[in-house]
């Protein structure tokens, strides 16, 4: 039996190169997204294109390896989005619908605390919590409950400190019997997305897929913008320039498509609009 995770995707960079982390080393792996509402629930279409993309292109052979039979049709990624209906309108945020204007900006700033979700991050956790415990006693194995948080979510984030997981956790094997089966694993806790791309694109190699394939099939974008049906990234808002900065460190041009208000812009557009952002605030 493969190891087995639960893994919060929210179609964004950071829970789209863990998942790639966790199949190059060896996990099944549920996917759980959520739609509470955000205005960039592009993010979810995104997501289930991964899945897709992943569970159709995987080194199959590489990946069933210890096994006696390669089983061509089993899904490598199980994924399913959950659906908060009616959150939205009790949440005072600007990544909600009927929320204010997501600000832009450097992300370090203080105007960036108006994209936090009230609980987020806990409401996520209590799901997954119940899912990993459920799989862990279904199969009488350990489970991961795995997150992409990174270095660069605590200034803006509480919810994604370690403190709080730990807090959080603590809770949750006092609420309930087993839980010692299920642990965390947040392995991108201490770096920033340069490093998350740099491993995302090791994985990528270890599992015979293309990293642009991957990575278009991502949103980092906060305030995603529709131009002729098509879906394009903003490059101004804090999101997208910490997102942008880690593929400039990378040295490798992102795959997803960047516009404005007046239409589609060009990767260098959008790089030497974030350099700008970044040499103001030292980076």
């Amino acid at each position: 039996m493969k190891k087995q995770a639960v893994l919060s995707l929210s179609g964004g960079m950071d829970s789209s190169t863990l998942l790639l982390h966790l199949l190059a080393n060896g996990y099944e792996v549920t996917a759980l997204s959520f739609d509470y509402g955000q205005k960039h629930n592009i993010e979810l279409e995104r997501a289930k294109d991964l899945v897709k993309y992943i569970n159709t292109n995987i080194n199959r052979e590489w990946y069933n390896s210890d096994f006696e039979q390669m089983i061509i049709n089993y899904p490598i990624v199980k994924h399913q989005v959950i659906k908060l209906d009616g959150l939205s309108q009790l949440l005072n945020s600007a990544l909600v619908t009927g929320g204010e204007e997501v600000p832009e900006g450097h992300y370090a700033e203080e105007n960036m605390k108006a994209t936090v979700v009230p609980n987020r991050n806990k409401i996520f956790s209590s799901i997954i919590q119940a899912v990993a415990l459920s799989i862990a006693e279904q199969k009488d194995t350990e489970c991961a409950i795995a997150m992409g948080i990174h270095a660069g979510d605590f200034s803006v984030y509480p919810d994604c400190r370690q403190e709080f997981r730990d807090a959080d956790f603590e809770a949750f094997k006092m609420g309930n019997w087993g839980a010692e089966k299920v642990y965390h694993y947040t392995p991108y806790i201490q770096v920033m997305k340069g490093d998350i791309l740099q491993d995302g694109l090791t994985c990528c190699n270890t599992l015979g897929l293309d990293f642009d394939e991957v990575y278009k099939r991502t949103n980092t974008s906060y305030k995603p913008m529709l131009h002729n049906g098509v879906w394009y990234s903003d490059y101004k808002s804090a999101a997208s320039v910490e997102r942008i900065e880690g593929f400039i460190n990378l040295g490798r041009k992102d795959p997803v498509s960047y516009g404005n208000e007046s239409g589609p812009v060009s990767w260098e557009v959008a790089k030497s609009h974030v350099e700008k952002v970044l040499a103001e605030h030292g980076k």
